[in-house]
């Protein structure tokens, strides 16, 4: 059976805030570390049937590019939904609601931006 494996390495600050995150996997054709700025990693625990989860992002991260990935992460979460369950309505609906929060998201963003 072939294994693969999935690194991330967090340097934090002195109050253990996310200063960098950088990642490999052994099946990329990346040769080095990627940077990245956040990630979110949900696990399925199903003896205890919960869900687990690790979400960080770094200092720099700015507000528009959080928008951005949570927007990005619902939209492939739906087609992954969808994937598993067969449930294209639902998975519509899950992206609606995505485009909707993004759409919300930008414009209240706007309006904190000009005060």
């Amino acid at each position: 059976m072939k294994q693969s494996s999935i690194s991330i390495h967090i340097t934090l600050d002195d109050n253990k805030i996310p200063q960098e995150i950088v990642w490999n996997a052994t099946d990329t054709s990346a040769e080095n570390t990627l940077k990245a700025k956040a990630f979110l990693l949900s696990l399925w625990d199903g003896q205890d049937k919960a869900a687990l989860r690790i979400d960080l992002w770094t200092k720099d991260m700015m507000i528009d590019e959080m928008e951005d990935f949570f927007y990005q992460t619902l939209v492939t979460m739906a087609d992954t939904y969808e994937r598993a369950t067969k449930y294209r309505d639902l998975a519509a609906e899950i992206k609606t609601f995505a485009s909707s929060l993004f759409n919300k998201s930008r414009a209240k963003q706007m309006k904190d931006n000009k005060l």
